[in-house]
């Protein structure tokens, strides 16, 4: 067995509405398990029986766990997920998708729905950054951008 870190991402009640939401906006992810609370350990989780305990699924080969587990945790800008892409059009589509009742923040982040925090990014950022010649007037354009957008970071 191979060691592997998957994240365990705590929702209130919306475990599998969440994992449902994130397979359908990658092109290679599936749901994979769905565990329920039993009437065991009621009076400490005070889920009903059959309340869905946790969703397995994947995203591009990474796992993750959505857990049910109550209101008492959220999710803060602490943790966030970064998607690398190839094109504006692909940073358009999971921008406008992930931040539809969510919120748009600076320099590529953003929160979904659930609060979940993304960062949207270029492949071609960090080469850019790589550059000393070209890094600070990357980042001053960059500063400026909510969802980035490739083509004034070329002209940076």
């Amino acid at each position: 067995m191979t060691d592997q870190i998957v994240p365990c991402l705590w929702f209130d009640t919306q475990a599998e509405e969440a994992a449902l939401f994130y397979t359908s906006l990658f092109k290679n992810a599936s749901i994979h398990n769905i565990s329920r609370y039993g009437k065991e350990g009621f009076e400490t989780h005070g889920m009903p029986e059959g309340t869905v305990l946790t969703v397995e699924f994947s995203i591009n080969g990474q796992k993750f766990t959505a857990l049910n587990g109550g209101p008492m945790f959220k999710f803060t800008e602490a943790i966030s997920l970064q998607v690398f892409c190839d094109s504006q059009e692909e940073i358009d589509l999971y921008w406008d998708a992930l931040t539809a009742e969510g919120e748009e923040s600076y320099c590529g982040w953003l929160k979904d729905k659930y609060g979940l925090s993304w960062q949207i990014v270029p492949y071609v950022l960090p080469q850019l950054m790589a550059d000393p010649k070209r890094a600070g007037a990357v980042t001053r354009a960059f500063l400026q951008m909510r969802k980035f957008d490739i083509e004034m970071l070329l002209k940076a």
